[in-house]
């Protein structure tokens, strides 16, 4: 039976949620085919072995950031995980490990490279497509070398905003009011903004270059908000199905999509004549221009009056939270969470053969 190794927490803002889609994880691996062993991050970046999981899914606070017993992975073929609480040390040998950590220090393709150093098979994309698909300046370039219709942008540096004044002259001198502001390594919404003068700009920049050094501000794009779930590898990989965001705020920030109950997803939605198809084939075209491996959410726009298909991101570590799309589009096309939590599993180990 192998042992699957689930890390959830992390450093970033979305530690949060990564613990919500870990315990939907845990709940659904199929304990008949794979022991499961649980190591929360917390947020300043130390690794906690649990000892409960039936526990730490019924605790309604993080409390196992306050445990002692410390776990660290090891760069040997035997026993790699290293359990240490204050009187003793102990090992178990990790044959998978599966990170369910979404944004910076999780989903950006640092800890894959360390799995890669050490040996470990993992579920999902390598260092290099995480690298790359966090970092929205890398996956506009990706997505232009491969005819990916997306959003006109203009790049900002943070430490260009020593001169402020003239970043929002050359913005408006490429850019239409209203504008999106974005951190360019940032997920969940988190530091986006939407800029409709002058004034909202400069709030949305200094709030970006909080977040990362690199920014983003784009055209706006009108228009419905559309998902599609990529599962596999390669030319086996499928676009299993897509649906819509309906955002209860102007956009789908990180309070409208995990603290507002109005906002909603709707499954298979009905779209103009072709644009489903149309949709997968731009998704598959960007999940394998990015090198994507195993399970990747890809996201885009169909623009209002003209139907155009316009890409906005791709999410390599998708949430599966109750309100997540990525697990409710696998289901509704036909893939039980179970079983796709198991291929991706298996999956880990075909890596090594690409």
């Amino acid at each position: 039976m192998k042992n699957v190794l689930v890390l959830f927490g992390g450093q970033s803002s979305e530690h949060d949620v990564s613990c919500v889609s870990a315990m939907t994880v845990m709940d659904a691996i199929d304990t008949t085919r794979y022991e499961v062993t649980a190591v929360g991050i917390t947020k300043d970046g130390r690794w906690k072995y649990i000892e409960d999981i039936d526990a730490l899914k019924n605790q309604e606070k993080n409390h196992w950031e306050e445990s002692l017993v410390e776990a660290y992975l090891l760069p040997v073929d035997g026993d790699n995980l290293m359990i240490k609480d204050p009187v003793s040390v102990r090992y178990k040998h990790v044959d998978v490990a599966f990170p369910v950590l979404h944004g910076l220090y999780g989903e950006d393709g640092r800890l894959q490279g360390m799995f890669e150093m050490l040996h470990i098979p993992y579920v999902g994309c390598g260092h290099l497509s995480g690298a790359v698909t966090m970092d929205k300046f890398f996956t506009k370039i990706i997505a232009d070398s491969a005819g990916v219709a997306q959003a006109a942008y203009t790049p900002v540096r943070a430490y260009e905003l020593k001169d402020i004044e003239a970043v929002m002259d050359r913005v408006e001198s490429e850019r239409d009011y209203p504008v999106f502001i974005k951190p360019s390594n940032a997920g969940s919404s988190v530091g986006i903004t939407k800029a409709h003068n002058r004034d909202e700009l400069k709030t949305g920049l200094l709030l970006a270059a909080d977040n990362d050094s690199k920014i983003l501000v784009e055209e706006t794009i009108t228009g419905r908000e559309i998902e599609c779930a990529v599962y596999g590898y390669g030319e086996g990989a499928v676009a299993a199905g897509i649906g819509e965001v309906v955002a209860a705020a102007e956009f789908y920030d990180f309070d409208a999509k995990y603290n507002n109950a109005e906002s909603r997803t709707v499954i298979n939605p009905e779209l103009p004549v072709g644009k489903a198809e149309e949709l997968k084939e731009a998704a598959l075209k960007i999940y394998r221009a990015c090198d994507c491996f195993g399970l990747s959410r890809v996201d885009f726009f169909l623009e209002e009056g003209t139907d155009r298909v316009v890409f906005n991101e791709i999410n390599t570590i998708p949430g599966h939270t109750s309100i997540s799309m990525y697990p409710m589009i696998m289901e509704s096309a036909g893939y039980r969470l179970t079983d796709y939590l198991s291929g991706l599993i298996e999956m880990a180990d075909e890596r090594k053969c690409l």
